[in-house]
């Protein structure tokens, strides 16, 4: 026998035996933090919305429950499903991607000026948010099939395009939030693949670049990018005091909310269950945490995002291979964006975008698409753990 048959021979016994099942086939502490971000965020519902609907004070909860039970369900789903398989179908998930956001565009229903979503019996879809999956797997999936090409220009303005097209067609329904998020995954994609930091300090200086032209030089001669209140939301939280009527409102409640918590909370919450903020239960949900459950709450809520973040952080170390670690950092670039930005506008360190909180927002898209990545994740803990048991049994063998 040569050298290598022992170990041939060792490969193909493990292959045809079955694969061991861990005793814990998901991350429990993932698992931990999702449930328990889930519980706090009924929580703080319950009290910011009971007066929301006349008669039916239940109303966003019982919703919102719904929205975490089907979540959880295709959650459980995903992280049986062999992720692997979804690179030969990049293609078509990043036309179902451009799709979706097309197709809210033309069938959407407007509310408050924006075209976000389509009105389906239970909750309104919301294409922009499922589009943060659809972008992680389509890209993820490219950036494989290039990672021989990393250090080539076409591929970065490939990535990058590739991600510039469905978030300036979000960015126009308008939905800056989602957009920024969009770009923000492409450029931890290449940063995390291993593109050269030419490229990347080159990507950086034009997004100051074309920050600068948006928010400045183009207003001041008459080229607006932006739509007027979200110029005035960008510059707004930089002085909020100084017109407290209109976009300084907002903030100045949200921080005015978040202080009168103190450490445990106020148990009526006036100034959220009497909507002194507005949207309290999406996009400030944060501050009706904080006024209703104080420091001790919104500390207990940090704490299970660092759990997940960094339990998201451990499943693209230990991925089997270079996709599923591609995927699990485009899942960390989003939930981390949107918790440093929304948490961030809230107590007035960043411009007020409209991006949710995850898992703690009301809303059907938001906590079903973080739940299917967070199905992603644990679909690539297990694959990861099972690959690991393979390999310990061949070397055993």
């Amino acid at each position: 026998m040569t050298p290598l048959g022992p170990i041939i021979a060792g490969e193909e016994a493990a292959a045809e035996s079955p694969l061991p099942r861990p005793r814990l086939p998901l991350d429990p502490l993932m698992a931990l933090a999702v449930a328990g971000l889930g519980v706090c965020s009924i929580l703080t519902l319950k009290t910011a919305t009971r007066t929301l609907i006349p008669g039916d004070p239940n109303y966003y909860v019982e919703r919102q429950s719904i929205y975490l039970g089907v979540g959880v369900v295709l959650m459980l789903l995903v992280s049986r499903f062999d992720y692997s398989h979804l690179r030969r179908a990049r293609n078509a998930i990043y036309g179902a991607l451009i799709f979706s956001i097309l197709l809210v565009t033309v069938a959407g229903h407007g509310v408050k000026g924006s075209t976000r979503a389509i009105s389906l019996p239970l909750f309104s879809f919301q294409a922009s948010e499922l589009g943060k999956d659809l972008l992680i797997l389509s890209l993820a999936a490219f950036v494989v099939d290039r990672s021989r090409r990393l250090g080539e220009r076409d591929t970065t303005i490939r990535v990058m395009l590739g991600a510039l097209v469905p978030a300036m067609l979000v960015i126009a329904q308008p939905d800056l939030g989602s957009g920024m998020v969009y770009m923000v995954i492409a450029f931890t994609l290449l940063f995390i693949a291993g593109t050269g930091w030419k490229q990347l300090a080159a990507l950086a200086a034009l997004v100051v670049v074309a920050a600068a032209f948006v928010l400045a030089a183009g207003p001041a001669i008459g080229v607006h990018v932006l739509k007027p209140y979200q110029e005035e939301r960008f510059t707004g939280f930089l002085h909020p005091s100084s017109n407290p009527q209109s976009e300084g409102y907002q903030l100045l409640e949200s921080k005015i909310a978040i202080g009168a918590g103190q450490k445990t909370g106020r148990a009526h919450a006036p100034q959220t269950s009497l909507h002194f903020v507005p949207e309290d239960q999406t996009d400030f949900i944060f501050a009706a945490l904080g006024e209703r459950y104080g420091f001790v709450g919104a500390g207990l809520v940090l704490l299970l995002y660092a759990l997940l973040l960094s339990r998201t952080l451990r499943v693209l170390v230990m991925a089997k291979d270079l996709l599923g670690s591609l995927i699990a950092a485009g899942v960390a670039a989003m939930l981390m964006f949107q918790v440093f930005v929304n948490i961030g506008m809230t107590v007035g360190i960043m411009p007020i975008t409209g991006v949710t909180l995850p898992l703690m927002s009301y809303g059907g898209s938001s906590v079903i698409a973080t739940l299917l990545a967070v199905g992603l994740l644990q679909s690539i803990y297990v694959q990861a753990r099972a690959s690991a048991a393979v390999k310990d049994r061949v070397l055993r063998y």
